[in-house]
């Protein structure tokens, strides 16, 4: 009977991690007592799935996980599980898939964003679940939080389109291609102000893999929490946690100008203001918070007005694939049907379809 899954009831890709645990002399053995001991000691007995996985991943010595306390899971995982078989050739790939899937766990669980997490944010999150499915299911693109492996592609593909010198940074030019020209030129120099997240890149000027992981689950579901802290940060220019008006007129300067230069109808800022302010329905009139826009499910539409203008028109003419993609599975958050059409897209450009 496996001891990590029947008995333990942790996941099957656990057991290099329990087997380290409990092998603190290095000596490629565990024994039954020393399981048993490790057990009580730790009360497992009582323990829920999420105190028990955060036991055996965490460092003896820290209170929190890091990003390296998960390579150990996925590095089983990319070994034992069915859906990832075709990957045992690529190790690049391998490596590029886990750390993406690490990037996308501290991306929505970290509510703290300073890299390390907290058992609370594990009970708070959907992780637990999701490790548990990823275990069971056998088509690992089935599992959209986090381990699937169309998901990690698109990214993947993303980023390496942008970064044309595949040196593995992309600066401010590559960026500002990003979905045909979508974001502005003021939008792009917010981000790489670093306000809204200091890039984990050493290179100055320059945004690395994990830092365009954070930007792309940002800029294709404005529904997070995550997302929407992020944008705030970028639009709140004096940073006094409100937007006012002046914040807003100043990103939708340029929203106007390239409306115009592509003959496009021009809606005046001040029919704009109004029409957000409708939208958000925040609590003192002209500015808005934090807690004003994760209490409105708009809150997407807001930033797209402001800075990026090819969803904004979508959003105006309300583009009716758009609304059949949302009413054919209400369940599937904006990454999620993003990804899978990204998915097919690519797919296509590879088969040599377009």
């Amino acid at each position: 009977m496996p001891v990590t899954k029947e008995i333990c009831k942790l996941p099957s890709f656990f057991s290099s991690a329990l087997f380290k645990k409990l092998d603190i002399n290095n000596t490629g053995l565990v024994t039954k007592e020393r399981m048993i001991e490790y057990w009580i000691d730790q009360n497992m007995l009582t323990a829920d799935d999420a105190t028990k996985i955060f036991s055996v991943l965490k460092q003896q010595d820290k209170d929190y996980l890091m990003q390296e306390d998960f390579r150990p899971i996925l590095r089983e995982l990319l070994l034992t599980h069915h859906g990832l078989e075709f990957l045992h050739d690529t190790p690049e790939f391998q490596d590029r898939y886990a750390e993406t899937v690490i990037f996308r766990i501290f991306y929505h669980c970290n509510k703290a964003g300073n890299g390390r997490l907290l058992l609370r944010e594990i009970k708070r999150s959907n992780l637990i679940a999701a490790l548990h499915q990823v275990d069971e299911e056998e088509e690992i693109n089935k599992v959209l939080k986090y381990f699937s492996y169309e998901h990690f592609y698109v990214i993947y593909c993303k980023f390496w389109e942008l970064d044309c010198d595949h040196d593995f940074y992309i600066d401010k030019d590559d960026l500002l291609r990003y979905g045909n020209h979508a974001l502005t030129y003021r939008i792009v120099e917010r981000i790489f102000s670093q306000i809204p997240r200091r890039f984990k890149s050493k290179v100055e000027g320059k945004m690395g893999y994990e830092d365009f992981v954070w930007f792309i689950l940002s800029e294709e579901d404005k529904t997070s929490e995550t997302s929407l802290d992020y944008w705030f940060k970028c639009v709140d220019l004096d940073c006094d946690g409100v937007i006012t008006a002046n914040e807003m007129h100043y990103f939708y300067e340029e929203q106007l100008h390239r409306m115009e230069c592509m003959a496009q109808e021009a809606i005046l800022f001040e029919d704009i203001v109004c029409q957000m302010c409708d939208m958000i329905k925040p609590k003192k009139n002209g500015y808005l918070t934090l807690s004003d826009l994760k209490n409105c499910k708009l809150s997407g539409n807001f930033f797209n007005i402001l800075f990026n203008l090819n969803k904004f028109v979508a959003f105006e003419t309300r583009d009716p694939f758009l609304i059949r993609l949302e009413r054919e599975d209400p369940t599937l958050t904006e990454w999620d049907r993003f990804a899978h059409t990204e998915y097919i897209r690519l797919s296509m450009e590879e088969d040599g379809v377009y």
